[in-house]
């Protein structure tokens, strides 16, 4: 077996070294807390046992660590922790340098594993990696202040994006303009864009001016294609036009012009898909963006609309073609479909969409689904109206606003940015006592209150003229050449996130009851969530700032703060056991629960969740069984506001396996027709933080992946 170290090299596996550390942490104990030499050669014998050809040295330490728990050694476990500690002092003494070796080495399991949708062995990405690493470290040695920055080390805060908060003009994600853009015209790099006068011209200005945008933020990106449509009926026009001139009749002209445009919306459809998806933004990646689509934005242009999410959803099932030109699941963009009385009814007049919709979804994991029903009742602004609209990226939710003429707006708007709360933590260090709870759930409040104002006066010092495209040009406003953005971070035009994470254990430790039990556990849950919004709200009345409640998509650091916990409060059954903790208030992974009772019971904490939420179910192939699709969506319409159904969509290059590639004990992933376990030659889509990731994950979250249970069977169903 071969060890990879820090530094990216690999040595050959010794046993004495896993022998000698353990005897010197025996030395540091009392007889009685120390290890004994077959205990110690169990250790060894079970790593040996793993049989892996190579291992992360970090990766072996853990193992040790839970081991020495395990069997009762908890001084000794101590012990080895400080002499670990102690050694990686050591080691640090240029942190940068040796992260930034490790990152080009391309032997790093957190670069290689920090992000499902980059892959860190490119150029464009390590580019952003390398700024990434840089921006970290000037933002723990000069701009956050040492407790927050020992808060996030420990894992009872996360700091989100310190890789880009460095920079103080950046953003986190927001709804694009689109409509102001096209219509009035724009400027990228300095160059004019004016309006467009068809449609395919408007789609392929549309990728460009969304690559621009991503490229200005660190955050996702939604667009609807409400502002796309005028442009179809524009292209008709001219089409028109063209067979009037040679004299047709009427008939004819509108035959031909609608044949003509037909053609044009599925050749724009195309190359929307195509760049979206083979465009990289300067954080080394395809945009991360989300395309709304919902009928009730428009009467004008409803059934020009309505041509191109027809077209959208015919397109996505069909997917994009692999290397080997085998149609896959894409990654991006990310579909949006709002559920309306004119769709989601089998007489209503758009219901053949939704049944697409489903098929869609069925095969490609996508659209997610919004209701509008629920949403309106959620979304209430100051002047009393129900309001619904998408989420920015996959799944941050703005909170309604209404503009200077009395009309909601939300494109244009945007997110500051997160600071999640480790909720698990809280519980731990209270040991059950609620009243210790309570204090210590307030003492961390006020640290992730400290360390989001941080992020707000950071961001308030921007100009205008950091990102043209943004805050000149339309995408987000259209302020003078050096004017300042502070005015649009107040007022409840732009959110800030509070984000929580570990709802479940948290519950679980303090009550023995999971939040989806009836009784001690839900109430506990529920207390735990309005809490979070008093404290919100409490901020936003003093200081004029949208403080809201997000529930935080932690993709890798679900995986940091499961670690954090076990070194801060050993192995504890139920709570600390796995190397993954449950992503906000959701039901946790493992739990057997039915589709309907999850979502119906999800919808009461995603209430709680304004400034971002989204609820899943996992499913088997439902290609053949679409009746269980539209089952699922018109319950999603009646009963929650934002929810996904994460389908399987996998292929091997070896041997042109189709269906779902599965995960061994070992945390493998392989093909069960063939073996193959080679990730270069495994198309493998999952759905991990809202948006589906396709470039693999850390330990914590493959572990998270496996544990899955289905929560809807085709049989189920079927009866």
């Amino acid at each position: 077996m071969k060890i990879i170290k820090r530094d990216g090299h690999m040595v050959e596996y010794s046993p004495e070294k896993i022998e000698n550390a353990i005897m010197k942490a025996n030395l540091e104990v009392e007889e009685d807390d120390q290890a004994s030499g077959t205990q110690i050669k169990n250790i060894i014998k079970y790593i040996e046992g793993l049989g892996k050809k190579r291992m992360l040295v970090e990766d072996i330490q853990d193992i040790i660590e839970r081991k020495l728990m395990s069997i009762g050694k908890y001084e000794l476990a101590k012990r080895y922790i400080t002499y670990r500690y102690t050694r990686e002092l050591v080691r640090k003494s240029n942190t940068t340098d040796l992260a930034i070796k490790e990152l080009i080495d391309g032997e790093n399991e957190y670069w290689n594993t920090e992000n499902s949708n980059k892959n860190a062995k490119v150029v464009t990405t390590q580019r952003d990696y390398l700024a990434g690493i840089t921006s970290t470290d000037i933002t723990r040695r000069f701009l956050l202040p040492e407790d927050i920055v020992r808060a996030h080390d420990e894992g009872i805060i996360h700091f989100h994006d310190a890789d880009y908060f460095a920079q103080n003009a950046l953003h986190n994600c927001d709804l694009i303009n689109l409509e102001d853009m096209l219509q009035n015209g724009t400027n990228i790099n300095g160059v004019m864009i004016e309006k467009p006068h068809r449609f395919l011209t408007a789609m392929t200005i549309a990728t460009q001016l969304i690559t621009a945008v991503n490229s200005s933020q660190y955050g996702g990106c939604t667009i609807t294609l409400t502002h796309l449509a005028p442009f179809v009926r524009s292209s008709y026009k001219k089409y028109l036009e063209k067979y009037k001139k040679r004299n047709f009749d009427k008939v004819t002209c509108e035959k031909y012009a609608k044949e003509d445009l037909i053609r044009e919306v599925k050749d724009g459809v195309q190359t929307f898909q195509y760049q979206i998806n083979s465009m990289t933004t300067t954080n080394g990646q395809a945009p991360f963006l989300s395309v709304c689509m919902y009928l009730g934005e428009t009467e004008e242009y409803k059934e020009e609309l309505a041509m191109i999410i027809e077209e959208v959803l015919r397109q996505r099932t069909e997917g994009m073609k692999n290397e080997k030109g085998v149609y896959v699941t894409p990654a991006f963009p990310k579909l949006l479909y709002v559920l309306e009385e004119d769709n989601i009814h089998e007489d209503s007049k758009y219901f053949y969409l939704t049944k697409l919709a489903a098929e869609c979804t069925a095969k490609r994991m996508v659209p997610d689904y919004i209701s509008e029903k629920v949403m309106k009742n959620l979304k209430i602004d100051k002047n009393g109206n129900g309001n619904c609209y998408p989420c920015m990226g996959c799944r941050s939710f703005l909170t309604p606003y209404v503009d200077e003429e009395g009309k909601p707006k939300y494109y244009g708007r945007f997110n500051q940015g997160v600071v999640t709360i480790n909720l698990v933590d809280i519980a731990l260090t209270s040991d059950k006592d609620k009243e210790v709870f309570w204090q210590v759930f307030d003492e961390r409040l006020e640290l992730c209150h400290r360390a989001l104002q941080i992020r707000h006066k950071r961001l308030s010092k921007a100009t205008s003229d950091v990102a043209p495209i943004l805050w000149q040009h339309g995408a987000l406003a259209r302020l003078q050449k050096g004017e300042s953005i502070h005015d649009l971070l107040h007022h409840g035009y732009s959110t800030i996130s509070l984000g929580y994470a570990g709802l479940y254990e948290c519950v679980k430790f303090m009550t023995g009851n999971s939040h989806t039990d009836n009784g001690s556990g839900k109430e506990f849950g529920l207390e735990v969530m309005r809490h979070l919004n008093d404290a919100c709200k409490k901020w936003k009345e003093v200081e004029d700032i949208d403080y809201s409640v997000y529930g935080t998509p932690i993709e890798s650091t679900t995986y940091k703060f499961a670690k954090a916990l076990r070194e801060r409060f050993g192995v504890i059954k139920g709570i600390t056991d796995r190397d993954y903790i449950t992503n906000s208030y959701h039901v946790p992974v493992f739990e057997e629960i039915d589709a309907f009772t999850k979502l119906k019971l999800e919808s009461e904490f995603q209430n709680l969740s304004p400034g971002g939420a989204i609820s899943y179910i996992e499913t088997p192939n439902l290609t053949n069984n679409l009746e269980a699709v539209m089952e699922v969506i018109k319950f999603i319409y009646d009963n929650i506001m934002y929810a996904e159904l994460n389908t399987k969509s996998d292929y091997c290059h070896e041997c042109g396996y189709t269906g779902e590639i599965l995960i061994d004990e070992n945390l493998e992933w392989y093909c069960p027709e063939c073996g193959n376990k080679d990730h270069n030659k495994l198309n493998v889509a999952r759905r991990t933080c809202g948006y589906i990731g396709a470039n693999f994950w850390n330990k914590g979250r493959t572990q998270e992946i496996k544990d899955r249970v289905i929560h809807i069977d085709n049989k189920d169903v079927e009866e």
